[in-house]
């Protein structure tokens, strides 16, 4: 005689795991759901990663790349580097007009409300401004003048005490 299997006993539903899954996936979506539609809604919308005022013209956006054109063919250079909460501008290559007052704007990578202007004035050496940085993550820099004939442009890492700003375009070859 063939020795007979022990007679299964029934385990209540909450002790099988199978039922855990089919319960907890669906509701790990729902609160997945609902932490996006949080963040969405926190978010303003208007927060681009791009500062340049652009046109939006059948899914193409197109900026002006005049002032970066400009800076290119002038040969703009520039050094920033800050030393408390001094940001001295110093240049580097290119023909500076060194009596114009020239405005630093620093981006935040991803919160527009964090993003800072400073009005630089002009000193022996260069340019130079007060501003308390918050130099606890990277910063995105603009450098213009008054009337926005060049741009030069940078990422200023965070932590470090310098860094170069250049014209967009690359120069041609």
């Amino acid at each position: 005689m063939l020795p007979q299997a022990p007679p299964e006993t029934s385990r209540a539903a909450w002790r099988e795991p199978m039922v855990w899954l089919v319960f907890a996936i669906p509701a790990a979506s729902v609160v997945a759901a609902f932490a996006l539609l949080a963040a969405a809604a926190r978010s303003s919308g208007t927060d681009d990663l791009v500062a340049d005022k652009v046109q939006r013209t059948a899914q193409t956006q197109v900026a002006d790349l005049g002032p970066d054109a400009n800076a290119r063919s002038l040969g703009l250079v520039a050094a920033v580097h800050v030393v408390g909460d001094t940001i001295e501008v110093l240049p580097v290559a290119g023909t500076f007009d060194r009596a114009a007052r020239l405005t630093l704007a620093l981006h935040h990578p991803s919160r527009a409300d964090s993003d800072r202007s400073l009005v630089l004035r002009p000193t022996r050496a260069g340019w130079q401004g007060t501003l308390k940085l918050d130099r606890a993550h990277d910063w995105n820099v603009r450098l213009t003048p008054g009337d926005g004939r060049w741009r030069l442009q940078g990422r200023w890492a965070k932590a470090r005490p310098a860094t170069t700003l250049r014209p967009a375009l690359e120069s041609a070859r």
